[in-house]
């Protein structure tokens, strides 16, 4: 995907410990999608919020992230207890190759592998090692994304299960695995969309998913 590297600017962004800035939760950029974005269904009742979405060269909307629970930061001196609990769902458009809006190029299909690699990096932006010193991050983030985007590539894996969850009420298989830092889901939906999900003290086992109905909701 021709946007994905912003994730890892994103991560970095986040390094100096801020929560993601407000002026990045416009709600302006889910209003131009083309198509439906996803969080978690109504069993979830705690806090929603808007983290940011992502454009193609000519502006098109091709992902997005919203939040659930805690808004999580980067907090070096916080204890496994005192870390915050969320859930980020992240929806990616079903995207063939494509020509790009001059007409010059293509721009690569989007997948499930889109949406896993988008949620492990977005997972990455909340776990800096707090005992890493500063100068190591930018390699310790290189690493890591290289590692993001070798097990997104390889759904098949040993290092991915499998776990079936709703989605719109209906059954479906995704593919998920855990780390130190916390989990990491991702799948298909029956509305022409791939979703991935990250998290950190919330299980994933009783998530629910659901088209977000107004995103105005999370604003």
């Amino acid at each position: 995907m021709e946007t994905t590297s912003r994730a890892v600017e994103q991560a970095r962004d986040t390094e100096s410990g801020q929560q993601v800035p407000s002026a990045r939760r416009t709600i302006d950029g889910y209003l131009r999608a083309p198509f439906p974005w996803y969080g978690l269904d109504e069993a979830f009742t705690g806090p929603r919020w808007l983290m940011q979405v992502g454009t193609a060269a000519d502006g098109a909307v091709e992902h997005g992230s919203v939040g659930h629970g805690d808004e999580p930061s980067v907090r070096a001196e916080a204890t496994a207890e005192e870390r915050d609990r969320f859930a980020v769902v992240v929806t990616v458009a079903a995207n063939p190759v494509r020509r790009s809006a001059d007409g010059t190029g293509l721009l690569e299909a989007t997948s499930v592998s889109s949406a896993a690699w988008l949620a492990g990096v977005g997972l990455l932006s909340f776990t800096w090692p707090g005992q890493m010193d500063h100068t190591l991050r930018d390699d310790w983030l290189d690493q890591q994304t290289e590692t993001a985007w070798a097990l997104a590539d390889d759904l098949a894996g040993p290092e991915w299960s499998t776990l079936s969850l709703p989605v719109d009420g209906v059954p479906t298989s995704f593919h998920y695995r855990e780390s130190e830092f916390g989990w990491v889901l991702a799948g298909s939906t029956e509305q022409g969309v791939h979703v991935g999900a990250y998290g950190r003290g919330m299980s994933a086992y009783g998530l629910g998913f659901a088209v977000v109905k107004d995103i105005a909701e999370y604003a």
